[in-house]
C-alpha cells in the first residue's frame, strides 16, 4: 500500500525515528494492500451506516478540503455501507505470533509468481523498458512490485473502495495504538477517493480494491493515485484498474518521488566479527540508512568489498523467521526507499526477490 505523500528524504527520517520510538512502525500484515489474510467475496459483508450526525459531517469536512460541492458528496456517502469484521482486519497482529522472513519468502518467490511476472515482463516489456528509461528504476523492481502486489492483476480486492473507506473514517477501532493517525489517514483517503470519482465523467464508485483501500494493478490509495500515478500509455486517462502499462510507469514514478537513486544496489549481504559486533547499536534506528560503511564495520559488521566502496548510508537490517536464526542484510537508502511503498523490510526484499528472480529467467530464455 502506497504513502499519502511526498516528504524529502529528511523528513521521512524524522517521521520513522518518530515512528521508532512510539513503538508503532508500519505493518505489511495490518494495512498491507492484500499481503496478509486472504479474504473471499463472500466474506464480505455490510450494514447500512444509517442516520448520523457524523455522516453529515463527514460529508461536510470532505467537501470543503476537496473543493466538491457538499450535496454531491452527501449523496455519495449515502450509498456507502458498513463493511463487518473490517476493523479485526486492520489491527496489527498479535506479539504471539512472530514474524517469519522464510514464510514470507516462500509465499512470494515461488514458481508459479516467477512464471506469471516473466509472461507479465515479455508482454509489457517495451513499457517496463521505457518506465526504466524514464524514471531510472529497473525493470526487475517494476515487475517484482506488481507481483507482491496483485500476482500481476489477477488479485486486485473485492472490497467496495467507498465503503472500506467510509467504514474505516467513521469506525476504526479505538483500541489500535495509532488510532487517531490511522482513522485521520483514512478519513483523508475517503476525500481523495471521492475527488478522482467526481472526475470520472460517470462519477460512479463502485470501484474495488482492498480491504485497505487501495486499488489496481500496483495497488494505490487513492492520494498516491492522485500524486504520483501516470498516463504511461498516453492515451489521455490514468487507469491503474484496467491498464498495466499506466501502472508500470506509475510504480516507476512512486520510487523516483520517493528518492530512487539510479544504479545503487538495493542491499549488501552481512557478515559478522562476533568480536567486535554491536549489535544493539546497529539495530536501534531500524531500517533507516545511519552508518557508514566504515562505521559499520567498525560495529562488527563484515562487508564485501563492493559494500566497503558505498558512498551513502547504510543499515543493518534484521528479519525474524519464527523461532529460528534471523536473516540479517544491509540495506543501502534504495531498500529504504522500497520500504515507502509498504513499510516493512520483510515485504522489500521479497519484490526485489521476486524482480531479481524473474529477470534471471528472462535472461536464460533469450
Amino acid at each position: 500500500m502506497k504513502l499519502p505523500a511526498l516528504f524529502t528524504y529528511f523528513q521521512i527520517r524524522f517521521i520513522l525515528v518518530l515512528a521508532i520510538s512510539l513503538g508503532c512502525t508500519w505493518s505489511s500484515v495490518a494495512l498491507a494492500a492484500g499481503h496478509g489474510k486472504k479474504h473471499k467475496t463472500q466474506q464480505v459483508r455490510t450494514t447500512p451506516f444509517g442516520p448520523r450526525a457524523e455522516m453529515a459531517q463527514l460529508a461536510e469536512d470532505i467537501a470543503q478540503e476537496q473543493q466538491l460541492p457538499v450535496a454531491w458528496v452527501r449523496r455519495q456517502l449515502s450509498l456507502a455501507r458498513r463493511v463487518q469484521g473490517l476493523e479485526k482486519m486492520v489491527m496489527p497482529p498479535p506479539t504471539s505470533s512472530p514474524k517469519n522472513w522464510a514464510a514470507y519468502q516462500a509465499r512470494f518467490v515461488e514458481p508459479r509468481r516467477i512464471e506469471a511476472g516473466k509472461k507479465f515482463w515479455q508482454l509489457h516489456r517495451e513499457a517496463i523498458g521505457r518506465a526504466q528509461e524514464t524514471y531510472g528504476v529497473p525493470a526487475e523492481l517494476i515487475v517484482g512490485v506488481i507481483g507482491v502486489e496483485t500476482f500481476y492483476g489477477q488479485h486486485m480486492g473485492k472490497y467496495k473502495v467507498l465503503d472500506v473507506l467510509a467504514t474505516l473514517a467513521l469506525h476504526f477501532p479505538p483500541e489500535h495504538p495509532r488510532a487517531q493517525e490511522r482513522q485521520a489517514f483514512f478519513k483523508s483517503e475517503l476525500g481523495y477517493f471521492l475527488k478522482m470519482v467526481h472526475a470520472q465523467p460517470k462519477g460512479q464508485a463502485a470501484i474495488t480494491g482492498s480491504y485497505a483501500g487501495a486499488m489496481g494493478w500496483p495497488q494505490f490509495m487513492p492520494s498516491s493515485w492522485t500524486r504520483f500515478a501516470v498516463d504511461f500509455d498516453g492515451d489521455g486517462r490514468i487507469d491503474l484498474l484496467k491498464n498495466p502499462v499506466d501502472a508500470i510507469g506509475s510504480v516507476a514514478s512512486y520510487f523516483k518521488a520517493f528518492g530512487w537513486q539510479t544504479g545503487m544496489p538495493t542491499h549488501y549481504p552481512a557478515q559478522f566479527d562476533e568480536a567486535k559486533l554491536d549489535k544493539p547499536t546497529l539495530l536501534a534506528p531500524d531500517i533507516l540508512p545511519s552508518f557508514s560503511a566504515a562505521s559499520m564495520q567498525d560495529k562488527g559488521v563484515m562487508l564485501t568489498s563492493d559494500a566497503q566502496q558505498h558512498k551513502g548510508n547504510l543499515a543493518l537490517v534484521e528479519l525474524f523467521n519464527g523461532t529460528d536464526a534471523p536473516t540479517y542484510v544491509v540495506g543501502t537508502e534504495n531498500f529504504y526507499v522500497v520500504t515507502r511503498y509498504n513499510w516493512s523490510s520483510y515485504y522489500a526484499l521479497a519484490v526485489i526477490e521476486l524482480g531479481a528472480a524473474i529477470a534471471s529467467e528472462i535472461k536464460n530464455t533469450r
